[in-house]
């Protein structure tokens, strides 16, 4: 149980915190197709960050976590570059929101692995040294801990042998969902979302607002990619994320564009993402036969499930789900 709740946890953050991306985007009016794309570059500047930083030896593993830390700026920042690309296609040139955040998705990969075999000489980028669990999980021994005693179920599940960055995007998820529902900046930038000529009467400057709104989701996107990378495939960079971006428009969709809705969305998902790559090794009566070669089931089918299970959901619910009325229209000042 303290397995699959972890590995839920670790699937379920990143595509919870991608997903808001996707909600100050379209909040602000620009459909971010592109948070597929923009976590692709999240995850190799920071696996590149990390390893830049190891082979100057200016971080070990007893500063292992402030690594962490600025590594995540750094991706955030790399998000907002890469998605001023959109935004400016968006807002300055007026083009077709669609069409921008899926070209920004193909230049991705391909930016990211002509880096990748510039810089390694092979597809795969990774740590310089060590691997993620070692340098950046919560182990008993680095904190002083009894390595062989129980500490209870609440510590041994979401304490020990969890990564500090989950914790750190939840705090984030929690503190921009506030903003966004709550403050000022919040009601001006959702304005621009559902009606942005009544935000133009009223003195708010709607471009600023969506230049800002992309901003966020870039930052949020590129973060969570970075993230994902360094949980679920031990800090390395292939110019791939498992379509984790595209899983974060379906969560947003499924949670109707609202916080709390899209966290529960991301820990059923990230339930069957779970499913998915544990079911294939798991050994119910420890006697090496694994469940699904006892059942005769394959192991794609498992795989299948997060997938089948988003296209289930969002047939379902789609009809029900209410956009901001004005995402996905580029603004005309003159038009009424």
């Amino acid at each position: 149980m303290t397995f699959l709740i972890q590995q839920t946890v670790i699937y379920a953050v990143p595509l919870m915190l991608v997903a808001l991306a996707g909600v100050f985007a379209e909040r602000s009016g620009i459909v971010n197709l592109a948070l597929e794309g923009i976590m692709i570059i999240g995850a190799f500047t920071g696996v590149l960050f990390i390893n830049i930083m190891q082979n100057g030896g200016a971080f070990t593993k007893d500063n292992a976590m402030t690594l962490m830390l600025i590594t995540m700026l750094v991706c955030a920042l790399a998000g907002i570059l890469f998605s001023l690309l959109l935004s400016f296609a968006s807002v300055n040139l007026q083009a077709n929101q669609t069409i921008s955040g899926t070209a920004l998705n193909l230049l991705a990969p391909a930016i990211v692995l002509f880096l990748i075999n510039l810089i390694a000489n092979q597809n795969v980028l990774s740590m310089a040294e060590g691997d993620a669990s070692t340098w950046f999980m919560i182990r008993k021994k680095a904190l002083g801990f009894d390595t062989g005693k129980d500490y209870g179920f609440f510590l041994e599940t979401f304490f020990f042998k969890n990564y500090p960055a989950d914790y750190i995007c939840i705090l984030i998820f929690v503190l921009l969902s506030i903003i966004l529902y709550k403050t000022r900046f919040g009601l001006r930038l959702r304005a621009c979302g559902e009606n942005p000529h009544a935000a133009d009467s009223l003195g708010i400057n709607v471009r600023k607002m969506r230049y800002l709104g992309t901003g966020i989701s870039g930052a949020l996107a590129s973060t969570g990619g970075f993230v994902f990378a360094l949980t679920t495939a031990n800090a390395s960079s292939t110019g791939d994320v498992a379509g984790f971006g595209f899983l974060a428009l379906a969560v947003m969709i499924f949670g109707n564009w609202k916080p709390l809705n899209i966290a529960a969305a991301s820990l059923l998902f990230g339930v069957f993402k779970c499913i998915a790559a544990a079911y294939s090794t798991l050994d119910l009566n420890g006697d090496g036969n694994f469940l699904l070669a006892q059942a005769g089931i394959s192991t794609n089918f498992y795989r299948m499930l997060p997938y089948l299970i988003t296209l289930l959901v969002l047939a379902f619910t789609s009809k029900n789900s209410r956009a901001p009325k004005a995402a996905g229209f580029p603004y005309d000042k003159g038009k009424r």
